[in-house]
């Protein structure tokens, strides 16, 4: 007796369909985050894309942690903002808000769509520059190492006294999808 032949689901196809590829957002540290406990905090970042929302572990008693966490998010929609936030954990009562940042990838993806094969490793393809629409503590710049695009920039935090959060970008391509 013959075995059916698998057939891919319309719907798992047509998602693959409308995947661009895969965004690995590395949340690498805080910088002189809010204290929100007595004299320090215990924080974790949250990372939302459109519906998918990612977060790092706690990092207890630390107002400058290393976390050093990549979050990875399929994307279909380039033009959908990143929404980070900055939580602080605590056991027996809501965790506190310690800041958000909001990144736009268009550049990022601006800068992927060129022909960046044989380019040698250190290249700097496009910088960013800090403006009233990012959030941006200084200069973030695109460059080209090891054969792939990487964004590195410094966030800073909006609607708290202070801080800081260090990301990287990098594009993952995946067979079978639309790409860029």
């Amino acid at each position: 007796m013959e075995s059916p032949k698998s057939t891919p689901s319309p719907s798992s196809s047509s998602l693959m369909d409308n995947l661009l590829g895969l965004l690995r957002v590395k949340i690498v540290r805080g910088i002189n985050l809010a204290v929100r406990d007595v004299r320090s905090s215990d924080p974790y970042v949250t990372v939302k894309m459109g519906k998918q929302k990612l977060k790092t572990r706690v990092i207890k008693k630390d107002i400058n942690p290393q976390w050093n966490e990549d979050l990875t998010f399929s994307v279909a929609d380039p033009n959908l903002p990143i929404k980070l936030v900055v939580y602080d954990h605590d056991t027996f009562s809501k965790d506190d808000p310690m800041g958000e940042a909001e990144i736009e990838i268009k550049s990022f993806v601006d800068a992927l769509r060129m022909n960046l094969e044989g380019l040698p490793s250190g290249t700097v393809v496009t910088r960013v520059q800090p403006c009233r629409q990012n959030c941006l503590a200084e200069e973030s710049c695109i460059s080209w190492e090891d054969g792939r695009a990487i964004q590195r920039m410094c966030l800073r935090l909006k609607n708290v006294e202070c801080g800081e959060v260090e990301i990287q970008l990098q594009w993952i391509d995946l067979p079978g999808c639309k790409g860029l």
